[in-house]
């Protein structure tokens, strides 16, 4: 499974607005909305925020994997957003976020959304590749790295 797979160069924010955990899930979830029609962005924000309750998903070194199912969605999808100067994000190291990769999973689904995340986790070990996401000018560089970092693999 490539990253490829489940973003899409119009699913990648390179300055996310939010500057609190809840208002960029929020954000990502309304974003996501407005490309994928079938999406409903109160719905998508409430399974996030319900999956942060149990854990926080921001896994260190700056990034964040949020992630949450729907009934109304039946591939899996997914939003980059890029806060250079980081958010809090409750992160298991306590440093800021400056990556938040969002994923949406059908319900039903178990064995995308798992390989999905074990994708992104050993991508994002990689701290030259998390540094030329920083770095990225604008959304569509930071699209083709990951194209790049996900064709080595």
């Amino acid at each position: 499974m490539k990253v490829v797979d489940f973003l899409h160069s119009n699913c990648v924010i390179p300055t996310l607005r939010g500057t609190s955990k809840s208002e960029v899930l929020t954000e990502m979830a309304q974003h996501l909305a407005q490309v994928q029609p079938r999406i409903d962005a109160v719905a998508l924000g409430r399974a996030l925020e319900e999956r942060e309750l149990l854990a926080s998903t921001a896994i260190g070194d700056g990034i964040a994997i949020p992630h949450g199912k729907l009934d109304t969605v039946d591939v899996l999808m997914g939003v980059l957003g890029r806060s250079v100067p980081g958010l809090d994000f409750d992160s298991i190291d306590g440093k800021p976020t400056h990556l938040v990769f969002m994923l949406v999973a059908p319900t039903a689904s178990t064995g995308a959304h798992l390989k999905a995340l074990a994708r992104l986790s050993r991508l994002f070990r990689d701290a030259g590749f998390r540094q030329r996401l920083i770095d990225a000018p604008d959304g569509d560089t930071m699209f083709k790295t990951i194209e790049e970092e996900d064709a080595k693999y």
